[in-house]
């Protein structure tokens, strides 16, 4: 292109290096305005090569640009084509301070500096030394600081498929760095055919035994102590923090937990929960986060000066909602042997008690499946009334609302259960029937993994659901199912600790599940309580 011809395209780029005190030197790439300057800096610090900038959710970089930033994508180490060894999370707080100092530095920037980017680029812009100057403001979403709780695992069960898919992923730009074409094919093979979900956790041996994901298969998550919990600054807690998560993306816990911590720093953060997965966000994102950027780096006079009040997006209403209802509901279990035959034979209580006894078959040779929500293959809305059909479900459903009751915050059900088996998963789901349809449209899942001795013994079982919000209309119907499985979410327990959870296998037991519905109740932790959880 011609000089001429460039000066009138608004952006302009560059390629840029910072050498790190060890001497790695990391890449990035800069858009900045053409014209003008210095400018306010946006810095993502990603793994999956800077080229791409996160834009299967961002606006392209150059938007940003346009909007008068200085946006800076960096390859973290060991990643794209910055130099060193990748050693995910744990490597990214050392590297930090340097990084930020850096394009502070640079001749576009004016030495204001925010931070964005979701998931792994989320984490990137919490860790850093307990001493290192923080940004003036970081965007954080759809990530997390517990590598158990937010990153892998869920009621002591890993996810399945979502953990395999990432840590492939990884190991596929891992072989690309070595030239190792032949690696490369193999793992996105697996993930196009499908048959990573069987050979998954053998590829990631071979490929990246030193990966996070091979390494967080080879822990346990009902062993908490064992598992990382990372640590951000306090003072960056403190600073002006834009916090987006998705009804439907598996780390909502984290973000919500960030909501949590930085509140308790002393924090004003500003949290927004939308109808989003964790790779399809609500149109609507961009322009929030400009909006936030522009008043903390621009002093922006046509933005709030504040932070808002939590918004969350009501799954029923399909609409933004500020102030939200603290009325408390909880309900009672009632069911008996057709529970698992008649999905309206089990019903939901809110002033009688729960009673009856239901017993579920789990037979590993066709598990029950996992649609939508936060852990599917397909996240999102979901229609589940052919799986409230099958005889290895059962259903528990409430008689039409008289006028409308807000569902808020994060549904817990307690139960008594045992199994014939050392080992059982209750796979759990929340939905609304809509007056006069028999369409059953699922709002919540969770999952609840039990091993060992301990599964032979009736016990009270408590199972966290996904956080939500949606409103039953008048003459709406409440529904709770359980389940033995929620395949491939997360692997198929085999009911017996011999034998690794994950694909059905021949070594796979049958297992039958009692439940005691005497004690049981269904309730809602609300978001603001600082009690929401997935223990």
């Amino acid at each position: 292109m011609s000089a001429e011809g460039a000066e009138l395209i608004p952006v302009a780029e560059r390629e840029a290096e910072l050498t790190l005190s060890d001497g790695v030197r990391l890449r990035s790439h800069l858009w900045y305005p053409r014209h003008g300057g210095p400018w306010p800096a946006l810095l993502m610090r990603q793994p999956y090569g800077r080229a791409i900038a996160s834009t299967v959710t961002y606006a392209h970089p150059r938007w940003w640009a346009e909007q008068g930033y200085l946006v800076v994508v960096q390859d973290v180490r060991g990643q794209g084509d910055s130099e060193g060894r990748f050693g995910g999370f744990g490597q990214e707080a050392s590297d930090t301070a340097e990084t930020h100092a850096w394009v502070r530095a640079l001749p576009e920037c004016n030495g204001l500096l925010g931070c964005y980017g979701f998931s792994y680029q989320g984490v990137t812009q919490l860790l850093a030394p307990a001493d290192a100057p923080p940004p003036e403001c970081l965007a954080p979403a759809m990530a997390g600081l517990d590598e158990r709780q937010h990153w892998c695992s869920e009621g002591g069960a890993h996810w399945w498929h979502l953990g395999l898919g990432w840590g492939l992923q990884l190991a596929a730009l891992q072989a690309r760095r070595k030239g190792d074409e032949e690696a490369w094919l193999t793992l996105r093979r697996s993930l196009e055919q499908g048959s990573y979900l069987r050979e998954g956790r053998t590829l990631l041996e071979r490929h990246d035994p030193d990966g996070m994901a091979c390494r967080w298969f080879q822990q346990d998550p009902l062993t908490p102590d064992a598992w990382t919990v990372h640590t951000a600054p306090l003072t960056w807690l403190q600073r002006p923090m834009l916090l987006l998560g998705g009804w439907w993306d598996p780390h909502l816990l984290g973000i919500l937990d960030l909501w949590q911590r930085s509140t308790a720093a002393g924090g004003d953060p500003e949290l927004h929960i939308g109808p989003a997965s964790h790779l399809q966000w609500w149109p609507q994102s961009q322009r929030l986060m400009l909006h936030f950027f522009d008043r903390h780096l621009k002093l922006s006079t046509d933005t709030p000066t504040s932070a808002a009040s939590p918004r969350f997006w009501d799954l029923t209403r399909h609409e933004w909602q500020e102030s939200l209802c603290a009325t408390q509901h909880s309900w009672r279990l009632q069911g008996d042997g057709l529970t698992s035959i008649d999905p309206e034979s089990g019903t939901l209580k809110a002033q009688e008690p729960g009673q009856g006894t239901v017993t579920i078959v789990h037979d590993p040779w066709r598990p029950v499946p996992a649609i939508g929500g936060h852990l599917s293959p397909d996240p999102g809305p979901a229609e589940r009334s052919a799986i409230d059909q099958r005889a290895d479900v059962a259903t528990f459903t409430g008689g039409e609302v008289g006028q409308p009751v807000q569902l808020q915050g994060q549904p817990v059900l307690t139960l008594d259960a045992s199994a014939d088996q050392p080992g059982f998963d209750l796979c759990v789901a929340l939905s609304r029937i809509p007056r006069g349809s028999s369409q059953v449209q699922q709002l919540s899942t969770g999952v609840l993994r039990v091993t060992g001795e301990p599964a032979l013994l009736c016990s009270q079982r408590r199972i966290p659901l996904q956080p939500l919000l949606a409103t039953l209309h008048p003459g709406d119907r409440l529904r709770l199912s359980i389940a033995g499985a929620a395949w491939p979410a997360v692997g198929v327990n085999p009911g017996t600790p011999e034998v690794a959870s994950g694909p059905p296998g021949s070594r796979h037991r049958v297992v039958t599940m009692t439940l005691e519905l005497a004690g049981s109740y269904l309730s809602l932790i609300p978001f603001d309580s600082g009690r929401v959880t997935t223990d």
